[in-house]
Parts: structure tokens; C-alpha cells; sequence
């Protein structure tokens, strides 16, 4: 390939990327649910008619984007690309088939060219209600845990599948939310379609296959050349998560090859009887993620780049959950796998690593009116989720992020967003003195936030909390963030269990302490001006500057 034409595969790229980002765009501007609109948990990203995916959206969560990478297949499979028609949507939200829990919902649709299928657009979005009991880790099966959608056509050739949308309105406590962002999914992808077809006809592309194929090659070679700069080795880590029934351990051993880098989770805890589990897509979708932050970060992220990370799951273990064992709330121990990659390659190249963060998103589920209360509640029905996020792990050369979603990557919901549409006040929403990890950079500060329902009506909170009773840990010297808490407004600091369904009762709030991150290095060695810029902001404590960094 001459220089001129590398120069146009090169602007074909941009343009390809400036297509899924409006796609994702779009669907932003026109959801219904506030975890899309407002916290952005979607993904949005173009695929070949094989179902490998050439580009994702820079908007959107890596749980969402890469396991959405092998649902594509799926729905190939299926509905194979040549029965497809003009029009046709296709959707589900099956946790083995799509992103790993019913609360996402996944939408592939077909771009036509001159009445020729040129390619896919897929999207996934987190939604606020699906049925069942909701979004938490109570469920015993798949089945508890709410309207099951399997790969089903949602439109056929530009008309609603009017069967489709009556189950579906019925089946939740949202029926207005759930199917507006139906349509705003498939929207979305109309958008990409549009604007894919806009750019084969500026370029005078008769098909994608040979854009596909450079991303792909370049791709696949960067990351290969990524690899080979890492020294030979296996390495071993584990991490511990709160659990439900009891503390789950996640084991890894990570063997570094010449072209490719594999991973074996064997000694990792069995399965839960509650819905703490993972699907083995969305396993391998944080795991590749959190060895791709370290190792080849600055190449895009599509089917290419990810074929070198290998997963070996075993049956049995908590990330390699069969259907139908409940899995509602898997990223609470899904979310914990970059870290548990990160302390692998700490062992190889640990000047690129971070200390752990607290990783697991801090997202209340609340509930309140009649059907928490009964018919004498003082405030109308809402089912409402808010999304919310701990300090990240100190890193190399600068202090963790405060408050930040990291591995997720959506963004945190203004509390103005939440009060706009449920009867709840979030009274205290601030960052938490003293909880980032000591070290030569420290970790980022976790949030406290107290939350009640209008006129403090009794209201309720389906618990999906971790690192508490094992808070973020430190590397090379750095301590430990401070673990989360759980528990009421009250004068006795009443303590309530970190996951499941519980009642606020009336007068009361709720009140969270979010995880800080841990920190990185000997806590001494820290810049003297930087700790004394911490205690006059007010995030650490002149007693912590002196006990723990000699100064103050």
C-alpha cells in the first residue's frame, strides 16, 4: 500500500469513528432511562458481516462494548446477515447471549447500501427496569430477576413488533421509560447506518471488507509489537471480594508469550447461590480491558486487538456462570478483574501499573411507594437507580482520580438528574476526608453521600456494595484506601448489610462512605507541597499529614 492510500485509510478510520460516536451520540440525546442520558452506560460500535467489530464508540463501559463484541455473533447466527431486510432491528438483553445481565439491553441492525447489507450496528444500554425483582442480588435463578428477552426481531423492515412491545410494557415498572429506549436503541443505530452509508458514497466504497481488513491487520500487529516489548514470564494474583453468602476469591495466573498473553483463573471461588455471579463474556470483557489499559492502551479497541488475550474459566468458578444461575449484579465482582490483571503485570512492568481502586461501581437501587410501603405511603412509586463511584488507585507518576468509574468509565449522575424524577433528596453528596491511600502518590478520594426520600418516607434500598470488608489495597509501600460503609443517618451509626433488599424506615436516610483508592509507594517520599495542598482543601486531616506523612 502506497503512501496516498495509507493517508485514506487512515481518514476512512476517523470518519469510521466519527460514525459510532454519533451513533452513541444519538442514543444519548434521545434515552429515556437516566443511565443512559445522564451516567452514559452504553456502548455503541460497527461490525462486519462476520460479526467482528471494526470500531467502538469512545462514549461507553468496556463490561458493556467488549462482551457486545461477542454477542454480535450470536444474532448472526440466528439471523443470518443475508435474510436480513431494510429495517429490520434485532434485540435481547439473555445474559449468556448479549452483555451479562437482563438490566442491558443489546440492539443489532443491518446497514443497507444501494439494497446491498454492508454492514452491522450494535448498541447496549443499561436500563433502569426490566421486571422481576430488580436490580439486585436477591434472585436465585435468572428467572427471578425479570423480563427474559431472547433474540427476537423488536422491528421487521421499519414496522414495531407490536407483540414484542405488549410484553414488554407489561413486564416492568417503567413501561414508558423501558420502551422509549427501545426505540432510542434502534434509533441509534439508524443514525451509524445513515452516516456509514454517507461515507461508502463519498469514498465510492462498494463494501467495508477492505477498511476492515487494515483495522484489522494494524491492529492486530500493534498489539502483537505491544506484547513483544514484555518480559517472558508467568506471574499469579488474587483479589478478594466482599461476596454475598460469604468472601469470593479471585485467583489469575497470567503466562506472558511472544504474540499473545494468556490467563487461567483456576482457583477462583464457585459459584453463588445469589446474583453475584458472571457470565464468562463479561469476565472476559474486563479481564482483556484491564491487561489492554497496561499493555497496548493507545490501540483502538476492536476484534483484532483483543484476539491475543487469552481466557482460560473454569466450569464451576463464579466467572463462568451457566444459565440460569442468577447474575444480576455481576459486575460488582466483574468490576474487580482489571485490578486482579493489574496485580499480574505489576510483576512484570510495575511502573505501569495503578494500585487497586475500589472498582465496583456504587450504584443504589431505590424503591419507594406502594410497593414498598403499601397503600399508606407518602410518596408515589418510583424505581430509580443513581450512579456513583469510589476513589481510583493512586497511579505511576500522578495521584488516583476522586469519585471516578474506573474500570466502568460511565460518569457520575448529578444528584439534580435523580431529584427530577423520584420524590428522593440526596442531602450530603461530598468528597470523603482521609479515605484516599497513603503513598508517594496517593489514592483518589472516595464520596460521602446521604440520601432520603421526600419528607423522609420510608423508602428502599437494594444493596449491591462491595469492598468494605476488603478495601482497595496499596502497592509498593502505598496503603490501603479506606473501605466502604453502609448503613442509616442515625445517632447509633446503625450498619446494614452491603447487599440485598432493605427498608429505610420513615425518618431516616441512608448514608454511604465510598471506597478510596489505594495508594502507590513509600507514603514519606511524598511531595511535601502536594500533602500540605490535601489538608488546606480539607481531604486529609492535619493529624493523617503528620501520623502517616511526617508532615504538618
Amino acid at each position: 500500500m502506497d503512501a496516498l492510500a495509507k493517508i485514506q485509510r487512515q481518514i476512512q478510520w476517523n470518519r469510521l469513528i466519527a460514525v459510532v460516536e454519533e451513533q452513541a451520540q444519538t442514543m444519548i440525546r434521545t434515552a429515556f432511562s437516566t443511565t443512559v442520558r445522564e451516567a452514559g452506560d452504553l456502548s455503541a460500535g460497527i461490525f462486519d458481516l462476520e460479526g467482528r467489530m471494526l470500531a467502538q464508540a469512545v462514549t461507553g463501559t468496556p463490561g458493556h462494548v467488549n462482551s457486545m463484541m461477542e454477542s454480535v455473533g450470536h444474532f448472526l447466527q440466528k439471523f443470518p446477515a443475508a435474510t436480513m431486510k431494510p429495517g429490520d432491528h434485532y434485540i435481547t438483553n439473555d445474559p449468556w447471549l448479549g452483555t451479562g445481565h437482563l438490566h442491558d439491553l443489546t440492539v443489532v441492525t443491518p446497514a443497507f447500501r444501494n439494497g446491498k447489507i454492508v454492514g452491522l450496528f450494535a448498541n447496549t444500554a443499561h436500563i433502569i427496569d426490566i421486571g422481576g425483582l430488580g436490580m439486585g442480588p436477591e434472585g436465585r435463578s435468572v428467572f427471578e430477576e425479570g423480563l427474559y428477552i431472547p433474540i427476537v426481531k423488536c422491528f421487521e423492515e421499519g414496522r414495531a413488533n407490536e407483540t414484542f412491545f405488549d410484553f414488554l410494557r407489561v413486564g416492568s415498572r417503567t413501561p414508558v421509560e423501558l420502551e422509549g429506549d427501545v426505540y432510542s436503541l434502534c434509533a441509534c443505530n439508524d443514525a451509524g447506518a445513515k452516516r456509514l452509508v454517507e461515507m461508502m458514497d463519498e469514498f465510492a466504497m462498494d463494501s467495508i471488507d477492505d477498511l476492515a481488513a487494515y483495522i484489522f491487520d494494524s491492529s492486530l500487529t500493534a498489539t502483537i509489537a505491544e506484547i513483544a516489548k514484555l518480559p517472558r514470564g508467568t506471574h499469579a494474583a488474587e483479589i478478594r471480594s466482599d461476596g454475598y453468602e460469604a468472601p469470593v476469591t479471585l485467583k489469575a495466573s497470567m503466562r506472558i508469550l511472544d504474540d499473545a498473553i494468556e490467563v487461567d483463573f483456576a482457583g477462583t471461588s464457585g459459584l453463588s447461590g445469589r446474583g453475584i455471579n458472571v457470565p464468562p463474556a463479561y469476565c472476559r470483557a474486563y479481564a482483556c480491558f484491564g491487561i489492554k489499559c497496561v499493555v497496548a492502551p493507545e490501540i483502538p479497541n476492536n476484534w483484532a486487538s483483543l484476539a491475543p488475550f487469552r481466557m482460560v474459566i473454569p466450569a464451576g468458578c463464579i466467572l463462568n456462570a451457566p444459565r440460569p444461575y442468577p447474575v444480576s449484579v455481576r459486575h460488582v465482582v466483574g468490576q474487580l478483574l482489571p485490578d486482579l490483571m493489574m496485580g499480574c503485570l505489576h510483576q512484570a512492568v510495575p511502573e505501569r501499573v495503578n494500585a487497586e481502586g475500589s472498582s465496583c461501581l456504587w450504584n443504589p437501587p431505590l424503591r419507594g411507594g406502594a410497593q414498598v410501603s403499601g397503600q399508606e405511603s407518602e410518596v408515589e412509586d418510583f424505581e430509580i437507580i443513581t450512579f456513583n463511584s469510589g476513589g481510583t488507585g493512586a497511579r505511576p507518576g500522578k495521584d488516583g482520580l476522586d469519585g471516578t468509574a474506573f474500570p466502568s468509565g460511565v460518569r457520575t449522575m448529578p444528584v439534580e438528574a435523580t431529584e427530577n424524577v423520584a420524590p428522593v433528596i440526596f442531602w450530603q453528596k461530598q468528597l470523603r476526608p482521609d479515605s484516599a491511600g497513603p503513598g508517594r502518590t496517593r489514592g483518589g478520594f472516595g464520596q460521602v453521600m446521604e440520601i432520603g426520600a421526600k419528607n423522609d418516607a420510608e423508602f428502599a434500598v437494594n444493596a449491591i456494595f462491595d469492598r468494605v470488608a476488603n478495601p482497595p489495597k496499596g502497592r509498593d509501600g502505598g496503603g490501603e484506601g479506606a473501605p466502604g460503609w453502609v448503613g442509616l443517618n442515625d445517632a447509633n451509626g446503625t450498619v446494614l448489610r452491603t447487599k440485598g433488599f432493605q427498608v429505610i424506615p420513615k425518618g431516616k436516610r441512608l448514608l454511604l462512605k465510598l471506597p478510596g483508592g489505594g495508594g502507590l509507594g513509600d507514603p514519606k517520599a511524598r511531595d511535601p507541597a502536594l500533602v500540605a495542598r490535601d489538608v488546606a482543601d480539607g481531604l486529609v486531616s492535619p493529624e493523617a499529614a503528620k501520623r502517616i506523612y511526617g508532615q504538618g
